[in-house]
């Protein structure tokens, strides 16, 4: 029961991070298989070439992108875990400097010196480890970001992300296929551009547009390429 309630109490830097695995993930998804869907398309109209180049892309994507999560993620973790097992060494072997840095922290916050000094004796007292990592390196003891769970929001999102182009391309008839793709296009990166700016607390409008705008440009890049050949 305690190991579920400690994996259920994920921090919000914990969650922020899945959802911008998430987010990049589909972002990615979205832009690389219409890529390769509409040069291809542009090449030729085999239906089932068209099709399984788009699969075999957002396939590959989806895997790419869960892989360089899980390393990036897991780098970060590992980088962590040495900062709290130095911090661990330090409180052992130089309390005092340890001391004056959890005083210092408060100081620079405004707190006077004597005041910061007992704050500091009071939380070193009760969680010496946890004061020092979190004030040291923003570090919250036992919560470190989980490679797992970037590589799969990455994994899914992706193939999110790519599925509606995909789906547009190959199965809506005729030429409307062309309407139906660019269309699922800047409805996808919208909404990518949408999550990722209330995420970042930016501003909607202008990453929705610059979302659209990239979208629009890939798809006409890559359709000149397949032209070209």
């Amino acid at each position: 029961m305690i190991a579920k309630n400690k994996k259920e109490k994920q921090t919000m830097e914990e969650k922020l991070n899945t959802l911008r695995a998430g987010v990049l993930g589909s972002n990615d998804g979205i832009l690389t298989v219409v890529g390769v869907l509409v040069s291809v398309a542009a090449a030729t109209t085999d239906k089932f070439t068209i099709f399984i180049a788009g699969l075999s892309d957002l396939l590959a994507c989806a895997f790419s992108m869960a892989c360089g999560e899980y390393a990036s993620v897991s780098t970060q973790k590992d980088t962590e875990k040495s900062a709290v097992a130095k911090e661990e060494r330090l409180l052992k072997e130089d309390f005092e400097g340890e001391r004056r840095a959890v005083r210092d922290y408060y100081v620079n916050k405004g707190v006077s010196a004597e005041t910061s000094m007992a704050i500091a004796d009071d939380l070193l007292k009760k969680k010496s480890l946890q004061t020092v990592v979190r004030i040291k390196y923003d570090i919250e003891l036992g919560h470190y970001l989980n490679p797992w769970d970037a590589a799969f929001a990455s994994l899914f999102a992706a193939a999110a992300g790519g599925l509606l182009p995909l789906i547009a391309m190959t199965f809506v008839p005729g030429h409307y296929k062309w309407s139906a793709t660019i269309l699922a296009v800047v409805a996808t990166s919208a909404l990518t551009g949408y999550i990722s700016s209330k995420l970042g607390n930016g501003l909607v409008k202008i990453a929705v547009i610059r979302n659209i705008i990239i979208g629009l440009i890939t798809i006409t890049i890559h359709f000149g390429v397949g032209k070209l050949f």
